[in-house]
């Protein structure tokens, strides 16, 4: 059997190594575009969510006739998803903010040691791009986080207002903080809105297919 020579045996481990950086390089874009798209999936699920909980409160201020409280337990039912839906934004903007950013310093550091500048320059253009992406996003669910306090304390006040006053006249007390819950989902369902937006850039922007 033929052995290889010092240099042989170099170069086979240098290229061994080349193909492992490219394959983790690959595998780090793989994860960033897994994670982003299920970060759309949760953000998704919070656009939803929203709409089902105002549903809920729009129908309950508005009825007109019949037994309030099979509205009124529809109503209270959406309360606590609402809550897990801003639990679920607050966490995954925690992790956009720490794990997340690691996918970015590994292609970074990919980035400062390709020796030829014209493509190092464009790869780093590249880079900034999605970065600048992914960053709009961080900030849309942080304003939404931010704004999901006073929507969900004004769904609290009605629930509690109404919990032992479920009638026409306890409905007609809430109708000041309906409009102010109106007001506050808009501003949430805004900044969701917008980060979906540029979730679905960024899945194209890191899409494998042409």
């Amino acid at each position: 059997m033929k052995k290889c020579s010092r240099f042989q045996l170099c170069s086979i481990i240098a290229l061994g190594f080349g193909l492992f950086a490219g394959s983790a390089l690959g595998a780090s874009q793989q994860q960033l575009a897994a994670s982003i798209t299920d970060a759309r999936v949760e953000a998704g699920k919070t656009h939803d969510q929203l709409a089902s909980t105002l549903a809920s409160l729009t129908a309950l201020s508005k009825q007109s006739s019949g037994d309030l409280r099979p509205a009124y337990d529809a109503f209270a039912a959406e309360i606590p998803k609402t809550e897990a839906a801003a639990e679920t934004t607050r966490t995954r903007l925690n992790w956009m903010r720490g794990d997340g950013q690691r996918y970015f310093e590994g292609w970074q550091a990919d980035i400062n040691s390709i020796s030829n500048e014209s493509l190092r320059k464009k790869a780093q253009k590249r880079l900034n791009s999605v970065k600048k992406s992914y960053d709009n996003v961080a900030e849309e669910l942080k304003e939404a986080g931010e704004k999901f306090g006073p929507f969900l304390s004004d769904l609290k006040d009605v629930q509690k207002t109404l919990a032992n006053d479920v009638t026409p006249g306890g409905v007609k007390a809430v109708r000041s903080t309906v409009r102010s819950a109106n007001w506050n989902y808009k501003t949430v369902n805004a900044s969701i809105n917008d980060a979906l937006s540029e979730m679905s850039k960024m899945e194209k922007a890191l899409s494998t297919q042409s």
